[in-house]
């Protein structure tokens, strides 16, 4: 069995990017997340800061010029006349398609798993954990205001799964979409690192 590229959803405050960079150092395998945005800015000209809130976050409505982040495109990388978050949609799938076929990866979030579906072998994972956890992990990792951390996280959450749904016609984290579906609250970060590894292994080899 061909070596797969292992894709990550999670939700906010689950852990998932952590799982996924140590998922990728235990592997040994390149990790795209935070790295996505930078990619894709270089490849867009689009701001960072657009990136970041609109890579995963559904917003709704079109907005086909956005005032205040300058953006400005070349090299006919982006067409004019379409909502920004459709051509940043286009250039993240281009992107985590090119990175995938250059050998097997860990991605984080951004469609993965549906960009990937047909092209190359996945295993395709979702993270998930019960609110108290996740709002212990905002407060202490993030610096979210306790009183305020449930509210941000599922409206987030909201977010993500519009723009899951939206791009893909799939519900977020429903467990037929994926190859595995883990609780962080419950396994812990390393547990989560130890059931992929596990899983990659005896996919890879055929087992």
């Amino acid at each position: 069995m061909a070596n797969r590229v292992i894709t990550i959803g999670r939700q906010c405050g689950s852990g998932g990017h952590t799982i996924g960079k140590l998922l990728a150092q235990r592997l040994g395998l390149p990790f795209y997340d935070k790295k996505l945005v930078e990619m894709v800015a270089a490849k867009t000209k689009l701001s960072p800061e657009f990136i970041r809130s609109h890579g995963e976050y559904f917003h709704g409505g079109s907005i086909g010029h956005i005032i205040g982040y300058g953006t400005r495109f070349n090299s006919g990388v982006l067409k004019t006349g379409s909502a920004l978050t459709d051509q940043l949609h286009q250039a993240q799938c281009e992107i985590i398609l090119e990175a995938a076929e250059k050998g097997p990866c860990v991605v984080v979030g951004r469609c993965a798993d549906y960009v990937l579906a047909g092209k190359v072998p996945t295993l395709d994972v979702f993270i998930h954990s019960e609110m108290p956890y996740k709002i212990d992990r905002s407060v202490e990792e993030h610096s979210l205001e306790r009183e305020r951390a449930a509210s941000i996280l599922t409206r987030r959450d909201k977010a993500r799964a519009h723009h899951y749904r939206f791009y893909t016609d799939q519900k977020w984290g429903d467990a037929k979409n994926y190859d595995l579906c883990l609780d962080s609250g419950t396994l812990g970060v390393e547990g989560c690192v130890a059931i992929i590894a596990g899983a990659y292994e005896r996919m890879r080899q055929g087992t």
